[in-house]
């Protein structure tokens, strides 16, 4: 039986029902679906806003016809508006994981370091719009020629965030083994039913670590039961390891009984997040948090038979901005509408409404419909919606919010509402500029002119402009990461 939340909402379930409203909107999984229906991956990807950095013919000069064939039948597979559905995510907004190399398939002998289909996300500086980008990585620290000109500051693959381990995330064709892959064919299972973290520490999906982990190992050319890391939190790792009676059991796991060397604790493999983490999905399902409906499709028809409990949400009185809205003015009730593509007090004759405009630019007290319409177009009530969908890079959808509140002719006024589309019109400039290869360091980097101090060995100043990430960094006291850590 689902569990109700009655006091609150824990934080990182409310990031996730935000994303899975805005990050992923229904037109952009429409189109994409028609597109890959058709055999048309690379518009799929399009509407997906994921932009496509390899090109197949390099691909076949560099390592041959087969190995580009089945580059090509996965791209075909790909499911880009799938992929976007469970990339990872930061707090507290819920937006992508920036500067991220995240590998999708290797192709290649295990243990190797083979060809690899990757998706990466820009940094911080140029994550405007929330877009992705396709390439092949061939292990050399370097793309296959015919790639972006811009610069990636992470272009290795991240051990703990991969998905060629989980390709139900991404492939249309294995979307049906996520309800088994993340537990939701059985009653949710208490994390003190194995060793591992404690209840509290995370929404931790540790009765699959032994059998994700099994398969980890495999994948990398080790012996079955062998020692793996899992990732607890920022500068915490737990190092455990599959133990079985004999090959024909189950696999099982448990901490390492002696502590490793830093350096050899470093090498190990690294837990992937897809296995590590419950699914986001089916927390807020059997949380009662959101419908099956509201779900990705290919992931409500894998989930929603594994939930059949879960409550339907209690949402409020919906609210069409495009009907009537009243407020009292002069003593009477009068209405606020849309009338030929701007919101109008329909109740005011033209020439009045001309003459208390006047009056209110020369000083006079305004008439309250022309207050309340001078309110929605500076600060609406619609506002956190534009922005959430600006966040997560959905220019159009929030557009199509102010136009439904405002009209399509309305001229925005100064106030939060212009702010919001500004900036990220402004910052859709900035990831043009990196897509481009145009912006070759940080911002903050940049030295004066006339200092004599050359920019690459300059340590830059932190200041206004400087991001959170980095005051952050420069102003903690932990030492910095080692080359071995993952």
């Amino acid at each position: 039986m689902a569990h109700h939340l009655v006091n609150e909402i824990p934080p990182h379930l409310s990031m996730w029902r935000r994303v899975r409203e805005y990050a992923v909107p229904p037109s952009m999984i429409e189109t994409a679906t028609a597109r890959r229906a058709v055999g048309d991956w690379a518009g799929a990807c399009a509407a997906a806003r994921i932009d496509v950095d390899l090109d197949l013919r390099a691909v076949a000069d560099r390592h041959g016809t087969p190995l580009a064939s089945r580059l090509r039948a996965d791209l075909r597979r790909l499911a880009p508006d799938l992929l976007r559905w469970h990339m990872p995510r930061i707090a507290p907004d819920g937006r992508l994981r920036p500067g991220l190399t995240m590998t999708l398939a290797r192709y290649g002998d295990p243990g190797a370091v083979p060809l690899s289909l990757v998706v990466r996300t820009p940094p911080v500086r140029a994550d405007a719009g929330q877009r992705m980008s396709l390439a092949v990585w061939e292990g050399s620290g370097n793309d296959v020629p015919g790639g972006p000109p811009y610069a990636h500051p992470h272009p290795h693959p991240e051990r703990r965030f991969r998905l060629d381990l989980h390709r139900h995330l991404w492939d249309a064709e294995r979307s049906g083994d996520l309800a088994r892959r993340c537990g939701a064919l059985g009653p949710p299972v208490p994390p003190d039913r194995q060793d591992g973290p404690s209840p509290g520490s995370g929404p931790w999906a540790v009765a699959r670590w032994a059998a994700e982990a099994e398969a980890l190992l495999r994948a990398e050319g080790l012996p079955p039961r062998g020692a793996f890391t899992v990732r607890l939190g920022a500068g915490r790792r737990a190092v455990f390891e599959l133990v079985a009676p004999d090959d024909s059991h189950a696999p099982a796991f448990r901490p390492l009984r002696e502590p490793l060397p830093p350096q050899e604790e470093a090498v190990l493999p690294v837990l992937p997040e897809a296995a590590a983490r419950s699914l986001p999905d089916l927390e807020l399902l059997r949380a009662g948090l959101i419908t099956a409906e509201r779900l990705h499709p290919l992931v409500a028809g894998s989930l929603a038979a594994s939930v059949p409990s879960a409550p339907t949400p209690v949402s409020g009185p919906s609210h069409d901005p495009g009907d009537p809205h009243r407020v009292e003015c002069g003593g009477e009730v009068h209405r606020i509408a849309l009338r030929d593509g701007v919101l109008s007090a329909i109740d005011h004759d033209p020439v009045t409404l001309r003459r208390e405009e006047l009056l209110a630019a020369l000083g006079g007290p305004a008439l309250a419909c022309l207050r309340m319409i001078d309110t929605a177009h500076r600060n609406p009530e619609a506002l956190p919606a534009v922005r959430e969908r600006l966040v997560h890079g959905d220019v159009s959808g929030a557009l199509a919010v102010v136009e439904r509140l405002l009209g399509p002719g309305a001229v925005l006024r100064d106030g939060p509402l212009r702010e919001e589309l500004v900036t990220a019109a402004a910052r859709r400039v900035d990831h043009g500029l990196f897509r481009a290869g145009l912006v070759t360091e940080h911002p903050a980097a940049a030295v004066p002119a006339g200092t004599g101090v050359v920019g690459a060995n300059h340590r830059p100043r932190i200041g206004r402009r400087t991001p959170t990430a980095m005051r952050r960094k420069r102003g903690g006291l932990a030492r910095p990461r080692t080359g071995l850590s993952p």
